[in-house]
């Protein structure tokens, strides 16, 4: 099972984008989301099955950033929650 980072940007002011966050909890086993556009999830799902699952949930417009981060080095400031990102990256 990988970690995925996933980052967007939803450029149209006031749409709905809940589908969207009920999948990115849904695509995987664990999650992590304390950036307003950054989840990291642990998921089965290769990086452009994961792309392409979440495309549904966003506009033609908007933007969207996978990248497999298992086992990649990392460092972070001014988060509560340090245990999951030991835990799974």
């Amino acid at each position: 099972m990988a970690t995925m980072l996933v980052a967007y940007d939803l450029n149209r002011p006031h749409q709905d984008y809940a589908n969207l966050y009920r999948r990115l909890e849904q695509v995987g086993s664990n999650w992590w989301h304390q950036l307003d556009s950054t989840w990291l999830i642990k998921t089965t799902l290769p990086e452009d099955q994961l792309r392409d699952e979440l495309r549904r949930h966003i506009d033609a417009d908007d933007e969207l950033l996978i990248i497999d981060v298992t086992s990649r080095p990392w460092a972070a400031a001014g988060f509560n929650s340090y245990d999951w990102l030991h835990e799974y990256l």
